[in-house]
């Protein structure tokens, strides 16, 4: 959840606009209709520009607290930057910085409080998706409840801990939400197998060079409680994976000692 009122100086203000807020600018565009925008200067722009910077920053950030069930009465908020304007507000800086200490305080809780709550409904629905797919033709389940499918075994070795590994793959939510897809990027990935979250470091180990598998990881083998960018907490993860390449340490080593030698 973002700080809302951390913009209580001119100089945060303006780090907001110039940097942060930058990508929020083009929500507080004017409609297409619009007559094209004039202005005297470019002093007259940039400080209309600096305007709809901080509005359209707002803006997104009262709309995340509404879905939390902080609704802020917007013309206070309006009432409040313009009295600061023109240096008549109602409130001293010692005020100011209580009531919004308190309020991100409060904001705060209730974010975690929706969290969890947000946690336990996606470990319920991951588990059913979880246990449908356990009953799929040719589906195993590991010790740990990772869940996998090979559909292409490939051959030679199959990657160990300290192998590297090149793999084309697509990441999607349960629900079919993508989150991460190699394909699209137009480049395979390579990485480490004991450097990744444990249900990769698993499930790999069952696909040799050219192999081809579809896994299901719970929370547990994933991220947990630790929401990361387009993986909520808790979610059940589900990854169709092809194993390109392996790269063995113990393969590489001699090569590279003949070499120095020479």
């Amino acid at each position: 959840m973002k700080s809302l009122f951390k913009v209580t100086l001119l100089a945060t203000a303006m780090a907001f606009a110039t940097g942060a807020m930058a990508n929020t600018a083009t929500t507080a565009a004017a409609p297409k209709s619009a007559a094209p925008a004039k202005f005297d200067s470019e002093d007259q722009k940039a400080a209309y520009a600096l305007g709809a910077s901080l509005g359209g920053y707002m803006t997104n950030s009262l709309k995340d607290q509404d879905k939390l069930g902080v609704v802020l009465d917007r013309s206070q908020i309006q009432a409040g930057f313009k009295d600061a304007f023109e240096s008549k507000s109602k409130l001293t800086d010692a005020e100011i910085e209580q009531t919004l200490q308190t309020f991100e305080a409060r904001v705060k809780e209730k974010a975690h409080a929706k969290m969890l709550a947000d946690g336990k409904v996606n470990e319920e629905k991951g588990a059913a998706y979880r246990d449908t797919f356990a009953k799929g033709e040719g589906v195993k389940k590991t010790a740990s409840g990772l869940l996998y499918k090979v559909e292409t075994a490939g051959t030679g070795n199959a990657p160990g801990d300290s192998d590297s590994v090149v793999v084309n793959y697509k990441g999607t939510l349960i629900d079919g939400t993508e989150f991460d897809n190699s394909y699209t990027r137009g480049q395979p990935a390579t990485f480490r197998l004991d450097s990744v979250i444990p249900g990769w470091t698993e499930g790999l180990k069952f696909l040799k060079k050219g192999g081809k598998m579809t896994m299901v990881i719970p929370p547990s083998l994933a991220y947990g409680e630790n929401a990361v960018p387009g993986i909520p907490i808790n979610s059940t993860l589900v990854f169709q994976v092809e194993l390109l390449d392996v790269k063995s340490e113990k393969a590489e080593a001699p090569a590279a000692q003949a070499k120095d030698k020479q």
